[in-house]
């Protein structure tokens, strides 16, 4: 690893791929190396070309669909592949993760693959996604490689607002996010922060659709950014976020503020008109029925109350916006979801309840659909679980 990422560090950003390509290929003879990121939305992967040829390649790159593939398979398990190839060699497939965050899958062929040659795809696979991780600041090239849509301004400035990796893993949480935007942009966001000694997440749904609701979405999560990164306290960041609107926006914004104390799993909710977060405890799945406080910008005195509640090892907490329970959404049922994907992944449990509501309104959301779900492990320290399950 130390190899290739002393050799990322000579090369120029758009020359991850090949950096690694040409790792393997020295020391195994590897050939027919790429690199397939994940596209947006979660439902494609996307070969990146090698450097040199971006510019010709632009929205003509090579896609696979991800249900049922290898690849699939692959970032579900976050596990290597291996498969005899056509030409007598072997086939390898490596996750490209970072901290939880799937990135993409690494695709190679090998002559012969032993523990060694294995292990060291892995490692290299490991190797690229930090590679990307720091490179991407520098290039669009990881940027446009994921888009296999057409995206409008309402969408690029909400696809802005949201953190830079949809999942972050620790010893203590596992926290994933995702969200699947309406044809008309509904204002959705999520965002999260890990401090020294508590993790803070936001959800947020801004009224409206389009680029108004992208505009007040940026109001809103730059106003609880801006706070908590002062050190601002959880009702102090609301009452920032409610100022900010009232001040310089138009409409108002639900939402649901949060902080963990990653010591004794204590946490701290402001509500602000949003809807209620779902708990998953042993086999029970309830709704947490907290005190709604006004949404944030409504033009009435508004007073924000921080609530509190205690987190179990095992438990998980589902956070959603309306856009997942209202009009056609209302026909999926939920909490049976949460139940029967208890011991998979919060990767897998986002993915499945977004999806669930996508199939329900046939492919034409009227309102962005959006869950973030925290797997609590409990206040502990030292090495954080990986696995492909729940960690609980």
């Amino acid at each position: 690893m130390d190899e290739v990422l002393q050799a990322a560090e000579d090369a120029a950003p758009v020359e991850s791929v090949d950096v690694v390509a040409r790792n393997l290929e020295k020391r195994f003879s590897a050939n027919e190396v790429s690199f397939w990121l994940v596209d947006m939305i979660g439902q494609e992967a996307v070969r990146l070309p090698r450097a040199g040829t971006a510019a010709q390649t632009r929205g003509k790159t090579e896609r696979r669909g991800l249900a049922g593939s290898v690849y699939d398979r692959v970032l579900r398990s976050q596990s290597l592949y291996q498969e005899p190839d056509e030409e007598g060699g072997c086939r390898l497939v490596a996750p490209v993760t970072n901290r939880g965050d799937c990135i993409g899958v690494l695709d190679l062929v090998v002559p012969e693959a032993d523990d060694a040659v294995r292990d060291a795809v892995a490692q290299a696979a490991h190797a690229l996604a930090y590679i990307v991780v720091t490179d991407r600041r520098f290039t669009d090239l990881y940027h446009w490689g994921r888009r296999t849509t057409t995206v409008s301004l309402a969408a690029e400035i909400q696809h802005q607002l949201l953190p830079s990796a949809s999942c972050c893993e620790a010893a203590q949480f596992t926290l994933v996010g995702g969200l699947v935007p309406a044809d008309d942009i509904g204002g959705d966001t999520y965002d999260y922060a890990l401090d020294q000694d508590a993790l803070y997440l936001s959800i947020t749904d801004a009224m409206g659709h389009d680029t108004a609701s992208a505009l007040l979405a940026t109001l809103t999560v730059n106003a609880l950014r801006g706070a908590r990164r002062a050190g601002h306290s959880l009702l102090d960041q609301a009452n920032a976020a409610h100022q900010a609107i009232t001040s310089h926006g138009r409409g108002m914004t639900t939402g649901q503020l949060l902080r963990v104390e990653l010591e004794t799993g204590t946490c701290e909710l402001v509500n602000a008109g949003h809807p209620w977060p779902l708990r998953l405890r042993g086999h029970t799945v309830e709704e947490l029925t907290l005190t709604v406080n006004m949404p944030f910008g409504v033009p009435a005195p508004v007073t924000y109350r921080v609530q509190r509640l205690g987190l179990e090892p095992g438990d998980r907490l589902i956070f959603i916006t309306d856009g997942m329970r209202e009009r056609a959404a209302a026909t999926v049922d939920l909490p049976a979801l949460i139940h029967a994907t208890r011991d998979d992944h919060p990767r897998e449990v986002v993915r499945t309840l977004t999806w669930a509501v996508h199939e329900a309104c046939a492919g034409s959301l009227p309102d962005d659909a959006t869950t973030m779900v925290l797997d609590w492990h409990g206040s502990r320290t030292g090495q954080r679980d990986t696995n492909g399950g729940s960690n609980t």
